[in-house]
């Protein structure tokens, strides 16, 4: 008899994963790109309509994705999320931890205080919390694969942005910790580094384009990234095509930290 073709490496087929921050941007890029690879999703967000509207997509191309609500500031929402996974589809393999916000643009002299703890709840946290829930569960059937979207600013510093920089930076040494913990028990742990992406987030400079330009200025290569982009270093990193990759921090940037 022939044998049966082998799966690619890239293949993520049979696998289950958790997105969160999916409901938009780099999240729904790459929740849409792991469903193309054959995934089967948690698609989560704190906006439900955003969420709900990535998942229909996802249907719509002929993929398997359910929507759990999810604020990953909560603990027990980020248990949730991985609960919601073992329940629908029996496993967790994959965790693409990417929920944040930037927060608010003052200088570290004037910046609040609740403004502070809300960033950091959410874009350190939130992974924290994240990964206190998926490590168990892919421990249970082998390993799997944790993806934490960082920054740029994980690795440099931005004026007036003193939480999300400080933040990312916990982000990069989160991920490289748990990274030696896990790595003889089946699980990697990698972080992604995206700079100034287009995303409706960024959106809202249009209107300012003065500001825009100046982002624009600070890649070399003369333009803002795609969420695509990152998706695809994302999906990759998710895959057994990256199997000896773990611990470590893949900027996606356009040249900025070259300069």
């Amino acid at each position: 008899m022939p044998e049966s073709p082998r799966a690619s490496p890239s293949s993520l087929r049979n696998r289950t994963a958790i997105v969160t921050g999916a409901g938009s941007g780099i999240g729904r890029a790459v929740a849409e790109m792991y469903a193309g690879r054959g995934a089967r999703l948690i698609v989560s967000d704190i906006a439900e309509d955003h969420g709900r509207e990535t998942v229909r997509r996802i249907a719509d191309a002929g993929g398997d994705a359910h929507f759990v609500r999810a604020d990953v500031a909560s603990a027990d929402d980020c248990r949730a999320l991985v609960d919601a996974a073992l329940s629908k589809y029996g496993r967790l393999d994959i965790a693409c931890n990417n929920a944040g916000i930037s927060g608010e643009a003052k200088l570290t002299g004037e910046y609040g205080i609740e403004a502070w703890n809300r960033v950091i709840a959410i874009n350190l946290s939130g992974v924290f919390y994240g990964m206190r829930w998926q490590i168990p569960a892919m421990l249970k059937t082998g390993g799997g694969s944790i993806v934490n979207v960082a920054s740029i600013l994980g690795q440099v510093g931005f004026a007036t942005a003193c939480a999300y920089v400080s933040a990312k930076h916990g982000v990069l040494g989160l991920t490289k910790n748990a990274a030696i913990e896990y790595a003889t028990q089946g699980i990697r742990v990698n972080a992604v580094g995206p700079a100034f992406i287009r995303t409706p987030l960024i959106a809202a400079l249009e209107n300012d384009p003065q500001s825009l330009d100046m982002l624009v200025s600070l890649h070399p290569m003369g333009r803002l990234g795609e969420s695509n982009e990152v998706a695809e270093l994302v999906t990759f990193l998710s895959s057994d095509a990256a199997s000896f990759m773990t611990g470590g921090y893949y900027p996606v940037d356009g040249g900025y930290l070259a300069r």
